[in-house]
């Protein structure tokens, strides 16, 4: 589906009315009237989206300030987003143009896309009453801040991979970023244009960088996967738009307006009047963006992700995998797939160790590039425990989830013996220092030590522990804290040793 002015007009070749109807829509400022189909609703189900930016983001999500967060949740998104300190190595300090390609294209960025699949925190003071969907996010939004307005060069500078905020480096850059996204058509990602500043020294060099990215920089893309609001623009008049408008997308621009029109008292912030006029004229934007991608998707079939499947060093994998002695498998849920809970290639800082605190007692859990059932890691968990003690790696949310869709969960582990059992836990309560445990055990196979184990557990498998002294009880899926994994202590002696888990996730 066309989707913007250069690409319009290739497409229209031949066609004396189309070339008509495209000098019209230039003259006016607006775009094409969009093939039959566009549709500007909301998702007709909850779509989990992550939202990439600094303080001029944060205050745009804000309930009293943009009101972008409440918006998106009333058009069915469930949105988390990023802010300083986020992420693998900090990334989220790092949102400038020349910062991208580490999130996107450079040697860690499969981390930092996968930390962005499975983030779903709030970072910003919005409203967010939508229960979280489950799985990842679908949608990734990401903008620089308002410096990124101060490009140097020149307005028709060319692609041209240097260094600094240039108008050539910029350029360069995005269309570096588009073999990644090509490679993800399971993603939607959005390019939001950094803000614009009041000083009007660089002014022509950002209108022209946007206009760029708007108008030809996705004109040669054949996918519907990437798209681009043009936040700046919104911001440097009431004239000036890009919203979806009867039936087309309108992108208005105001001659020798290129500097911020809506400026915060004494810094370039956009105000909250400039902020709620993005709002309204983004989110409709947005819903079109979703769709036409929806639609994309349903006629070609997404690329697996960029990931080899590895066995440990010198095993052979196992031809098939086999089901775990004393558990019975979950049934297959209809034609759902799993929804991943965690495959360790985001980290484990989110995983905790939690013992009796006895100084005898050690558990320690990290990274295993080793062991890794499928991508970079699993999740290796060491433990001494004495008599009568106990220690556990867990994931605990700061809120319930609602896993009453799955039927139970799946996950993947490797050990160093036959015999050897590990203890599955799943989370009940409302607030993580009220937690109910619901446990089951798992004992390794031979398939266990010489590569990794498939352990599939309906809810209903799961009893509360003796020492909770409620041996009626029973996992609620609706009120999920998340999930561990422990072993048992012994009666005498000690218990050592370790196991890996990989791929962790609903069924």
């Amino acid at each position: 589906m066309a989707r913007h002015l250069g690409f319009l007009w290739q497409r229209s070749r031949g066609s004396t009315w189309l070339a008509g109807a495209f000098l019209l829509a230039l003259a006016c400022g607006r775009e094409l009237p969009a093939a039959a189909g566009d549709d500007a609703a909301p998702p007709a189900a909850p779509v989990k989206l992550v939202f990439v930016h600094h303080s001029c983001g944060e205050n745009w999500l804000a309930d009293e300030h943009g009101g972008l967060g409440r918006a998106l949740e009333r058009n069915n998104y469930f949105a988390s987003d990023t802010n300083y300190g986020w992420g693998p190595d900090g990334i989220g300090d790092r949102t400038d143009i020349t910062d991208w390609p580490e999130w996107f294209t450079g040697p860690r960025s499969d981390r930092c896309l996968a930390a962005l699949r499975a983030e779903g925190e709030r970072r910003s003071d919005y409203t967010r009453t939508l229960q979280d969907p489950g799985g990842e996010n679908r949608v990734i939004l990401f903008k620089s801040c308002f410096p990124n307005s101060n490009l140097e060069g020149a307005p028709g500078d060319p692609p041209a991979r240097g260094e600094g905020l240039t108008v050539g480096n910029a350029k360069a850059i995005y269309n570096e970023l588009l073999g990644a996204f090509a490679a993800r058509q399971d993603q939607l990602f959005v390019v939001v244009t950094a803000p614009p500043v009041q000083d009007p020294a660089r002014a022509a060099n950002a209108r022209a960088f946007n206009t760029w990215l708007v108008k030809e920089w996705l004109a040669d893309y054949e996918h519907e996967n990437v798209a681009v609001f043009d936040y700046y623009n919104v911001l440097t008049g009431p004239d000036c738009h890009h919203r979806f408008r009867d039936g087309a997308i309108e992108h208005a621009v105001t001659a020798g307006r290129n500097t911020l029109r809506y400026p915060s008292d004494g810094d370039d912030h956009p105000s909250p009047e400039g902020n709620r006029k993005a709002t309204a004229e983004f989110v409709p934007l947005l819903n079109v963006y979703y769709h036409r991608w929806q639609e994309s998707a349903a006629e070609v079939e997404p690329e697996p992700a960029d990931v080899t499947p590895a066995a440990p060093p010198g095993v052979e994998p196992p031809a098939a995998e086999p089901e775990p002695p004393d558990v019975t498998p979950a049934e297959p849920s209809g034609a759902e797939p799993s929804v991943l809970i965690d495959d360790f290639e985001a980290g484990c800082d989110a995983w905790a160790v939690f013992s009796d605190g006895a100084p005898e007692t050690r558990v320690e859990r990290a990274l295993d590039p080793e062991h890794a059932r499928a991508g970079q890691a699993g999740l290796r968990v060491e433990y001494d425990i004495g008599a009568g003690g106990y220690g556990l790696c867990g994931l605990v949310y700061a809120a319930p989830r609602d896993w009453s869709a799955s039927t139970g969960a799946s996950f993947y582990f490797h050990c160093e013996r036959a015999g050897q059992e590990i203890v599955f836990i799943a989370y009940n309560g409302s607030a993580p220092e009220d937690l109910a445990v619901f446990e089951v055990r798992v004992t390794a196979g031979e398939e266990a030590v010489a590569g990794w184990q498939r352990a599939a557990i309906t809810w209903d498998q799961l009893r509360a522990p003796s020492w909770q002294g409620d041996a009626a009880a029973r996992f609620a899926p609706a009120r999920a804290m998340g999930v561990a994994f422990s072993v048992d202590p012994p009666e005498a002696g000690r218990a050592r040793g370790w196991f890996c888990v990989d791929d962790v996730a609903l069924e």
